[in-house]
């Protein structure tokens, strides 16, 4: 190999490799060709996992007749050539275009793209008018095959990683899930039976007043692990998309006012600002959109106990009525706001309280089965903001 070629491969491969980006290390690449021969158009076709060839995975026309990119060849069928003889393949028109139609006569070249042995592809390049492929350009153009099929190598490598880290994140969080779940059972399930054996000793005689706190107690464990084992029923629900959703009109304002009314009366000095412009009917399940806000603000008196919330509900937007769910607590730290909505995910730094991980989760589940979207904004320390925009109509 001449000094020259030497230089020549190094330029193909030096971004290629360093690139983190694959559709930036192809452009590199696409320039440094671009000065080796002449071509107007690429193609890149990537076979998939069912062993099927892909729409074009990444194509540039930077020639004569780039105007025309709509109507001109893409070699799509030089490259099912290359795939299917796993070699390469020439094409030259039949008969000679005058130079009007130059879109119409194209010389082809089909690459197979080869990755650890096996067969992933192929990449075509297009001349309108010729000249015909030297066997230099079949060179410069095979030495290009196999950065092209690194690069591909290298995103679907980058891809399994990615796709591994998710699977293992979620291992972790069931396996928390897990361990939490059995602690938030067995604690209920404790009081129950504390105090139900209790009032049934033979040995003791309880007065009025003792057993009906021991009954209360009892009580409210038993809501508490009715919420519990509801949670985990209606987000595996969520998660199957086979729960019920009752939709017809409502006032989301009277809706969030309602649910204001219930946590008022539940927790007296818990501070709440709601404002609103909005008195537009949407389609809704009444029950399902209170749960969202009753769980937006059972997280706010776990993590934000001493704050006030601001409610703000918007209807000046395009398409949408945007409520803003403000608390003045801690605050969430940016690393863990992409995960707050994952099914039992519970951020590590905020104080440890009751809980599956569960309930943002189907708050987003039933956001998103009414057509919405729900995310939250934070800064450390400085509290944290749910945003969720429903379909206006």
């Amino acid at each position: 190999m001449k000094s020259s070629d030497h230089s020549l491969e190094y330029r193909f491969w030096q971004n290629a490799v360093h690139e983190k980006d694959w559709k930036d290390a192809l452009d590199f690449l696409l320039a440094s060709l671009r000065k080796e021969m002449v071509f107007d158009n690429l193609a890149i076709y990537i076979i998939d996992e069912n062993g099927q060839k892909s729409d074009i995975a990444y194509a540039r026309a930077i020639g004569r007749e780039k105007d025309a990119e709509a109507d001109a060849n893409w070699g799509e069928e030089i490259a099912d050539k290359a795939i299917e003889k796993k070699e390469i393949v020439l094409e030259v028109p039949n008969e000679e275009k005058s130079i009007e139609k130059r879109v119409n006569s194209t010389y082809l070249i089909g690459l197979p793209l080869t990755a650890s042995g096996k067969l992933i592809g192929a990449f075509s390049l297009v001349r309108f008018g010729g000249p015909e492929y030297t066997q230099e350009d079949i060179n410069t153009a095979s030495l290009a095959s196999v950065v092209i099929a690194y690069v591909f190598e290298k995103k679907a490598l980058q891809e399994s990683i990615i796709e591994l880290e998710k699977v293992q994140r979620q291992m972790r969080l069931q396996d928390d899930f897990v361990s939490t779940i059995s602690h938030e059972l067995r604690t209920p399930l404790g009081f129950i039976k504390g105090y139900s054996t209790t009032l049934l000793r033979d040995d003791t005689e309880w007065d009025e007043e003792t057993s009906r706190e021991f009954l209360t107690i009892i009580d409210e464990e038993t809501d508490h692990l009715t919420e519990l084992i509801e949670n985990i029923l209606e987000s595996a629900r969520l998660e199957s998309q086979t729960l019920d959703m009752n939709f017809q009109p409502l006032r989301l304002d009277l809706l969030i006012r309602d649910v204001i009314t219930r946590v008022n009366a539940r927790y007296e000095k818990f501070e709440i600002i709601f404002n609103s412009d909005c008195e537009q009917i949407i389609q809704g399940d009444n029950t399902r959109l209170a749960q969202v806000f009753e769980n937006l603000f059972s997280n706010a008196v776990k993590y934000a106990p001493n704050s006030k919330v601001e409610i703000l509900i918007q209807s000046n937007l395009d398409d949408f009525i945007q409520v803003t769910f403000t608390d003045s607590g801690v605050g969430i730290s940016e690393e863990h706001l992409p995960f707050i909505f994952d099914r039992f995910y519970r951020v590590p730094d905020q104080p440890k309280k009751a809980g599956t991980g569960l309930g943002l989760f189907i708050c987003k589940r039933i956001i998103e089965a009414h057509h919405g979207k729900i995310w939250a904004e934070s800064e450390d320390k400085k509290g944290t903001s749910f945003i969720i925009q429903l379909p206006a109509r």
